[in-house]
């Protein structure tokens, strides 16, 4: 693209780019290019094992910058890591109960949330280690959450039926979403913030207004449980995968069907979009992962190799690669473009449930069944 053009079109509908910085806009956008068409060949090895918890993690997650991570267990507990040094900043303890489901407030990542079982969701400083609030309403476990990317309300999602938003600030209920007719395991807000999916166990994907707490649409079409609903970048896209071994793409407007994804002979476990919204990857419990055009809803790529059930798949944030989770205790990671097995990373003792990639690529973070951490650069 000619980066004078592309800004010159973008001046038009955007009074912020005035003339003053149009060349920094332009610099921006050829620093962006050259970033595009660096080569990548980037192995990754072993850094650091942590034996994070003294009973199995739950879930693992980064901050944007990848600085630090957290992990959420059985024990109760939830761990902030230093990445770097693979040191333990805090433990942040009080729940009663499992610690589920746990989000930093990205891209901010001052804040974190933990969801438990013990019906509560706790909000946390990232720097002391701190108790800001405790959520408390739920009549049920709490197995989902998010932030909104404003960092002005976190979601949670229970087995109670309902989800809740909390306003940050105020540690208060803002409204409790009720239309599902099962427990809802899956929540994620659009972009703007103004929007939020739910996905149950009722089969269903409800669209909720998110400043009146109305039910906008109803995704109605999976024959089995919901496992993962993302909306895209650009908010215009939701993609749902479900125990049917089915995805399905949505109109976000309009909640209209546009597509059934299918290819996989098992349950889909894992659904999501590159960061541009161009590109699905699916994870199968057939032990099987595929790549999707979100335009032409062609597959692109089958991700084959390993030997048991995929649970999570993420893409980096350039969206060149991808990165798999398996109960055969590997991870692998692949090219996104041609579905070829770049790199298998092994060493686990029991399956990985949870992997994830910092914002630069460069560094990797898999969690497992066998009570610990890898962090790979």
């Amino acid at each position: 693209t000619d980066a004078i053009a592309l800004v010159e079109d973008i001046q038009k509908g955007e009074p912020l780019i005035t003339a003053s910085c149009k060349d920094h806009v332009i610099h921006l956008v050829r620093r962006l290019q050259e970033k595009l068409e660096e080569k990548e060949d980037h192995k990754f090895h072993l850094f650091k094992v942590l034996r994070a918890h003294i009973l199995p993690l739950t879930n693992v997650a980064f901050n944007k910058p990848g600085s630090c991570f957290i992990t959420g267990s059985y024990d109760r507990t939830c761990k902030v890591w230093d990445t770097t040094s693979g040191e333990e900043l805090h433990t942040l303890e009080g729940h009663g109960n499992v610690v589920y489901a746990i989000a930093f407030n990205n891209p901010y990542g001052d804040k974190i949330a933990t969801g438990s079982f013990d019906q509560t969701c706790k909000l946390w400083s990232t720097e002391t280690g701190k108790c800001y609030h405790t959520f408390r309403g739920h009549r049920a476990e709490i197995v989902c959450l998010a932030f909104n990317l404003q960092s002005t309300i976190v979601a949670t999602g229970s087995m109670d039926r309902t989800a809740k938003l909390w306003d940050i600030e105020k540690g208060e209920e803002i409204v409790t979403l009720r239309r599902h007719f099962a427990e809802i395991v899956v929540l994620s807000f659009n972009t703007t913030g103004d929007r939020i999916i739910t996905g149950s166990f009722d089969h269903t994907v409800i669209v909720w207004d998110v400043g009146t707490g109305r039910m906008l649409h109803t995704l109605k079409g999976h024959r089995g449980e919901i496992s993962s609903a993302q909306f895209n970048w650009d908010c215009s896209l939701i993609v749902t995968g479900s125990m049917d071994k089915t995805c399905m793409l949505w109109n976000a407007k309009t909640g209209t069907h546009i597509a059934t994804l299918r290819g996989h002979s098992d349950e889909i476990l894992d659904v999501c979009f590159d960061y541009a919204g161009q590109h699905i990857a699916m994870a199968s419990a057939d032990g099987s992962a595929s790549v999707y055009n979100a335009e032409t809803k062609k597959c692109i790529a089958k991700l084959e190799g390993h030997r048991s059930e995929i649970s999570k798949v993420c893409f980096n944030p350039k969206g060149n690669r991808i990165l798999t989770a398996s109960s055969d205790k590997t991870a692998r990671l692949w090219d996104a473009a041609t579905g070829h097995c770049l790199q298998i990373l092994e060493g686990h003792s029991d399956e990985i449930f949870s992997c994830a990639f910092n914002y630069k690529g460069d560094i990797i973070i898999t969690g497992s069944k066998d009570n610990t951490c890898r962090i790979w650069h």
